[in-house]
């Protein structure tokens, strides 16, 4: 069945296929020892809570180089503002943007003024690892390589941290394959002249990985550069998120629509297994849950499909509902598929009703 294969390439077929092209093609990466200047931005809306030990510890960070710090602000009110400056003498300045844009504006302020050859881009509330920058430069001494991603660390305890470690898997594999389609937006770093434009309305951490193939450059991950990323613990919060996440997801893929196409070789590859299958699978498991019921009067395999699936999804709303019922590992992973498949439908709907999400809320861990 077509809905069942998509499903299987999205979640199976398309990581099996990237190992076997990263074993027999490979496209390696050129490290090398460098420190050209670095700006670090930080951007941030009423982040206060989080906001002075960001800045404390991202002053601690190894770097042998020359390296800035900028909070770009997007119309914080609720002291943020005042913590960066405080910080001024550690060499943090303040870049305010009035009104409030949203994250990408606030970041294209900070890049109008940023002196660093290498823009190194970092969330609020990522705890990055002491020697991650050293770690996130070293690539760009490929000339092929454009921008560098981190890899998130979130705890395995709940069904968000094995699909990052999934993620990680894949995106490692893209890397050694050709290109990724997608940085963490914890940490993830480009050479300047890549960050002209940056366009408000598109999500940056996806849109840098999709700008760098368009120029004919690559986006890898490094495995040493590692932030980490504290789970959620309430499935209503990672909803919203996710819905916010896809739907900003939607509208640089359809920016960049002409990737797809097969001139754009691996790249093109990535973007339909990695991103086009996951935003399309939901609609594959609707028709197989739809075709599974029609046949399952007149053939014994779909009854046994057909229950199969219905038990899965009630594990998964079960686990959603219950903190006691998401204790359990496959109660949880069954309530964090159903979670994202179910967000990306909402977020299709928001996308095709041409509702874009420009400005963001941090999500609180």
């Amino acid at each position: 069945m077509l809905a069942a294969g998509w499903v299987a390439f999205a979640f199976a077929g398309y990581p099996l296929a990237l190992w076997l092209l990263a074993r027999v093609s490979p496209r390696p990466i050129r490290r090398g020892a460098q420190a050209p200047p670095i700006s670090v931005i930080i951007a941030v809306h009423d982040g206060a809570r989080e906001l002075a030990e960001k800045l404390r510890a991202t002053c601690a960070l190894s770097y042998p180089g020359e390296r800035e710090i900028l909070v770009a602000s997007d119309a914080s009110t609720d002291g943020s503002d005042a913590i960066a400056a405080s910080f001024a003498a550690d060499g943090v300045r303040l870049v305010r943007r009035e009104p409030r844009g949203g994250k990408e504006a606030a970041q294209a302020a900070a890049i109008g003024t940023a002196r660093g050859e290498i823009l190194v881009f970092t969330d609020v509330g990522a705890e990055v690892e002491k020697d991650a920058l050293v770690a996130l430069v070293a690539p760009f001494a490929d000339p092929s390589v454009g921008c560098v991603s981190s890899e998130d660390l979130v705890s395995r305890d709940e069904g968000e941290g094995a699909y990052a470690a999934y993620e990680m898997a894949i995106r490692r594999l893209e890397s050694r394959a050709g290109s990724l389609v997608g940085c963490s937006g914890s940490l993830f770093a480009a050479r300047r002249t890549l960050c002209t434009p940056w366009p408000a309305e598109l999500a940056s951490d996806f849109r840098i990985a999709l700008e760098a193939a368009s120029r004919g450059l690559r986006a890898v991950s490094e495995p040493g550069a590692r932030a980490r990323i504290a789970p959620l613990h309430d499935p209503r919060r990672e909803w919203s998120r996710k819905v916010r996440t896809v739907r900003r997801g939607l509208a640089v893929l359809a920016a960049y629509r002409a990737l797809l196409a097969p001139r754009a070789g691996r790249v093109a590859f990535a973007l339909w297994g990695h991103k086009v299958a996951r935003f399309t699978a939901p609609f594959a498991l609707a028709v197989l849950l739809a075709v599974s019921a029609i046949a399952a009067p007149h053939a014994g395999w779909a009854q046994g499909l057909l229950l199969a699936q219905l038990l899965f999804y009630a594990l998964g709303a079960a686990s959603l509902a219950s903190a006691r019922v998401r204790r359990a590992t496959l109660p949880r992973l069954a309530g964090f598929f159903l979670l994202v498949n179910a967000s990306i439908l909402s977020a299709w709907i928001h996308h095709l009703a041409g509702h874009r999400a420009v400005t963001w809320k941090p999500t609180p861990r």
